[in-house]
């Protein structure tokens, strides 16, 4: 059997490249991505058989998970992937304003051209993926457009913060969407990082606030969707450990 460190995932955004590191960091933009529908059972056996890997490797991702407040761990049951309620919901996106607006005012604060020109690609990859009717690496890309933002912030602890909230509104998303647009416009990501690059602190947090608000529009609140079986999701990583 391969093990999941012969794999080469998709840069791995963590310091290190451990083998729960890398489970973790699959897990994670499958959930960005909304390729794991919200209540998936995450069986420990069936993703070590997945990733090649023990399941007590498993079990240390799915914690780092469950501390995001993405995959629910019960007690005797294993471990589900997390399914946002109407009033959780409301309540994650009431949090994800405190956050970014406070990520906005210090990546205005901490931007450096090189950072601001780092966005500017990933911005147009997110349009270049909507554009080939990739929509699951757009829906990814435009989560890690937020998290880079945190990281130009330079604050850890809003980091933190902000994967787990970005990570719970794509589950919200994935469960109330209303159609199948893009949860972010990446030309309001491109109005954000102008704003940044002007240094213009009020505009950019004014943007931020009417970005997210269209982002919340889009749910019903008062869908193509993302699967339960572990071994669709992840066939990607199956396919490259039978070719190895």
């Amino acid at each position: 059997m391969s093990s999941l460190s012969q794999l080469e995932p998709r840069p791995v955004k963590s310091s290190s490249n451990t083998q729960d590191d890398i489970v973790y960091e699959h897990i994670f933009d499958a959930i960005l991505e909304q390729r794991l529908a919200p209540g998936t059972k995450l069986s420990e056996e069936a993703l070590g058989d997945i990733f090649g890997v023990s399941r007590t490797i498993i079990r240390r991702a799915l914690l780092r998970l469950s501390h995001e407040q993405v995959v629910i761990i019960r007690p005797n049951r294993g471990a589900v992937v997390a399914a946002p309620s109407v009033e959780e919901a409301r309540q994650i996106f009431a949090a994800r304003r405190v956050v970014e607006l406070a990520v906005i005012e210090l990546a205005v604060k901490n931007a450096t051209p090189e950072s601001l020109a780092r966005m500017r690609a990933m911005v147009q990859e997110e349009q270049d993926a909507f554009a080939r009717g990739d929509r699951g690496s757009g829906i990814r890309l435009s989560g890690e457009f937020h998290l880079e933002l945190a990281h130009m912030a330079n604050n850890t602890p809003l980091l933190n913060f902000q994967r787990s909230v970005v990570s719970q509104t794509s589950l919200i998303i994935a469960q109330y969407e209303v159609g199948h647009q893009a949860h972010c416009s990446f030309n309001e990501h491109e109005i954000l990082l102008n704003a940044i690059e002007t240094g213009d602190k009020d505009t950019a947090m004014q943007k931020m606030a009417e970005h997210l608000d269209h982002i919340e529009a889009k749910l019903n609140l008062d869908g193509d969707s993302a699967s339960t079986d572990l071994h669709v999701v992840f066939s990607g990583v199956a396919k490259k450990r039978r070719g190895r």
